[in-house]
Parts: C-alpha cells; sequence; structure tokens
C-alpha cells in the first residue's frame, strides 16, 4: 500500500473510528521510519491488540508495539506527567525503554495540571450544557496559548470565555531545558488560573518534573519533519475525527485541535503524502453533541472493549453508518487517497443515505462507490492479526494479512 509514500491517517467521524489499530498495522506491514503526531494531546485514546497485549495509546505513536519511533510536532499538546504515566504502562507489556522512542518538537505547548484543573472547573461549571470535554486540559492550553498571542487583557472575553487574569507567554517544550524560564511561565500561569481553581500545584515541583522529562526525551529544533521524511516513510497519525474539528465540526461539541490534514502537509512542506481516511461500518461517539443516525439497538448489539463512559466525556453512543456525514467529512479533508474500514465483523448493518435507512450488506463494496475510493485496509476485530493491508492498489489487488504469512483476494 503506496509503500513508498507518506500516509497521513485521518479519522471520518467523531473519533474513534480505530485509527490506532490501522496505524500499528501500517507500521507492521512495512518499513516506516517514525509515527508522527500532527493534532491533539492526551486526550487520545488509541486502542492497539497484538499477540494478547493491550495497550491504549494516548501520546506515543500507535506504531510503537511494532517498534516505530515516535515524533511529537510542534502541533501536539504535550503532557509530561501523563507521557511518564504511559510510558510505564508499555514497560510493563514489555517494551524496552519507551522514551527512548520518543522525540518531541521545542515548540509544542506543555498541557499542565493548571489547565487540567481549569478544564474540569469550567465544564462542572455548565451542567447539564457540558460539551463532552474529555477533562485533559486540552481546549485550556489553546486558549491559554492565544491569549498572549492576541496581546489579551483582563476582563475581556477570548473564544467565549472571559480572562481573569493577566496572561503570560505559554509554557513550551523547548522551556523544559531552560528551568529560570520555565519557573517564569509557570509562576504566571499559576497566578492566573487562582481565581479559578484556587491553588495548583507547587510551582517548584513541576519545575524538577518537566527537567526529568527533558532529560528523558529528545528534543528537536529546526525541520525534524523533513529530516524523517529524508530516512524513510512515515506515518502521520491524526487524532480525534473530522467531525470534531474546530473549524469543520459541530460546536460546542467539537475539539481545540486541526483535525484535518492541513497539519501534516504543513509539516512535510510540499512533500507528497497520500490521505487514508478511517471509518467504522457504523457510527459512534463519545459524550454530548449531535450524533443523527443514533440506535440504542446499535449499542447493544455491537458490546465496545474499550470504550465506556468517561467522568467527564460522557457516555459511549453508537448509530448506523451516516453517509451524508461520510462524504462531508472526505469533503472538509479535500478528498482522500483510500479508506481503512473497520469493524467488519459486524453484522445486520444499515446506512443512512439522506432518503432513509438501507440495509449494508457489503460495507467495504458500499464505501467504494460512494466515495470512489479504494479501500486500503481492512479491519474485522480488535487485533493486528484481524487486520489486512493491501499491496499494489489499483494492479493485482493482493492482500497482504498484517497478523499472518497467509494472503488473500479482495
Amino acid at each position: 500500500m503506496w509503500n513508498d509514500e507518506h500516509v497521513i491517517v485521518v479519522g471520518l467521524g467523531f473519533g474513534d473510528e480505530g485509527k490506532g489499530a490501522v496505524v500499528d498495522a501500517l507500521c507492521a506491514n512495512g518499513p516506516v521510519s517514525a509515527v508522527v503526531r500532527f493534532n491533539g494531546g492526551a486526550q487520545a485514546a488509541h486502542n492497539v491488540v497484538v499477540d494478547g497485549r493491550h495497550h491504549t495509546f494516548s501520546q506515543f505513536g500507535s506504531g510503537t508495539l511494532a517498534g516505530v519511533p515516535t515524533w511529537l510536532s510542534r502541533y501536539v499538546l504535550v503532557e509530561p506527567i501523563a507521557l511518564a504515566a504511559e510510558s510505564r504502562e508499555l514497560e510493563a507489556i514489555g517494551v524496552a525503554d519507551p522514551l527512548s522512542l520518543v522525540s518531541v518538537d521545542a515548540g509544542a505547548k506543555l498541557t499542565t495540571p493548571f489547565h487540567v484543573a481549569a478544564n474540569r472547573a469550567r465544564e462542572d461549571a455548565r451542567g447539564a450544557d457540558r460539551h463532552g470535554s474529555c477533562g485533559k486540559g486540552i481546549g485550556e492550553t489553546v486558549w491559554y496559548g492565544l491569549l498572549a498571542e492576541r496581546g489579551a487583557r483582563p476582563g475581556e472575553v477570548v473564544e467565549q470565555q472571559r480572562v481573569l487574569g493577566e496572561p503570560g507567554p505559554a509554557p513550551t517544550v523547548g522551556d523544559c531545558l531552560d528551568p529560570r524560564e520555565l519557573r517564569r511561565r509557570l509562576d504566571a500561569l499559576a497566578r492566573f488560573y487562582e481565581p479559578l481553581i484556587g491553588d495548583g500545584p507547587g510551582v517548584d515541583e513541576l519545575v524538577e518534573l518537566y527537567r526529568s522529562f527533558a532529560d528523558a526525551v529528545r528534543i528537536t529544533t529546526g525541520d525534524e519533519a523533513g529530516r524523517l521524511a529524508d530516512s524513510g516513510r512515515i506515518v502521520f497519525e491524526g487524532a480525534q475525527g473530522v467531525l470534531l474539528d474546530e473549524t469543520h465540526g459541530f460546536h460546542p461539541h467539537t475539539t481545540w485541535s486541526t483535525v484535518t490534514p492541513k497539519n501534516a502537509r504543513a509539516l512535510l512542506e510540499g512533500c507528497g503524502a497520500r490521505v487514508l481516511g478511517v471509518t467504522r461500518t457504523y457510527q459512534t461517539r463519545h459524550g454530548a453533541g449531535p450524533l443523527p443516525t443514533e440506535d440504542r439497538a446499535v449499542l447493544d448489539r455491537f458490546p465496545e472493549a474499550h470504550n465506556g463512559t468517561g467522568e467527564y466525556q460522557g457516555a459511549w453512543r453508537a448509530g448506523h453508518l451516516d453517509a451524508v456525514l461520510l462524504r462531508y467529512a472526505v469533503e472538509c479533508c479535500g478528498g482522500v487517497d483510500g479508506l481503512a474500514v473497520t469493524h467488519l465483523d459486524a453484522g445486520g448493518l444499515k446506512v443512512a443515505t439522506g432518503d432513509g435507512l438501507e440495509d449494508l450488506p457489503d460495507p467495504v463494496a458500499y464505501l467504494r462507490e460512494l466515495l470512489d475510493v479504494e479501500v486500503l485496509v481492512t479491519g474485522a476485530g480488535p487485533s493486528r492479526a484481524d487486520y489486512v493491508v493491501r499491496e499494489n492498489p489499483g494492479h493485482d489487488r493482493v492482500d497482504a494479512r498484517v497478523g499472518g504469512r497467509d494472503r488473500a483476494p479482495v
């Protein structure tokens, strides 16, 4: 499958489409120099199952179990404390020295406990009108970063949130190499959020933690994306789904992140890449917000092994495949070059066409015709062994089964 070309993996739903398993399958199927994260932060939850081992990837790239290193680009919001916890989880399932597999752009913004506490305080205050935030501080990190950029003053309203104090420059990963500058920025952050969250964590403790983080991972400057592209094939791993995109999603139930391929293309600076859109055979979403085809019967028929109700995010929901939203998501991406279709083990499916519900006996054939694009990756279960990656699309139509040696025609 595009064996020598960079691939941008993008979810075409409300998230939870199976992007992690798709990235793992691509990395296990052929040489990949790096998995690059190009949006989101610690709220990502990408499930990968390999030979009985399961991990929910948050900040590490989903190619980790295939031995592929991760680069967190400047578009990723980095939470060092959660990253260290994830590293310990990976060690527990047999990954040696996980942090040695991670490099981080110096310009990436830090998500701190101040951001997390503020995010949760705002969501709690919304009561029944919650936005469905993951409670991980993602939107708050982006919002605080906007304040200094826009020269915001106390009392102003920025992106529908009132500025309570005097903002300072947003702390970045690069600041972790400079304890003096890091302390200055964290002190400003603590003062800014005190009216909302009261006394936050100790700044001295955070400085020490972030210095340890800087010692444990490689922090990059310059054109790291270009260097990685020159050294081999990159798989860009998107987080969330296009229907949650900050520009194209349905507000206020959106993420503070660009989910479309835009950031990945910016990192490549004109170097070509193919876009692989990922969709389930039915529609899902987590928490509040629209789900036009929602059907309790779908939720009951397809139990979810790795998703449940989140304290802040809300309940797991499901419905029928939505052809209208799927076409919209592809349009927001500027088109896709191929599809990955997951959860093909689900049966008795239906699709909402805009004119009503129709039976969906063959999702692969239907999606190929609907979007006029090849289905290049298929998943019929949670494990890598359940995934098939097509080789030489448009030619001999032969598959490579990721989890074994057998090959079979489409």
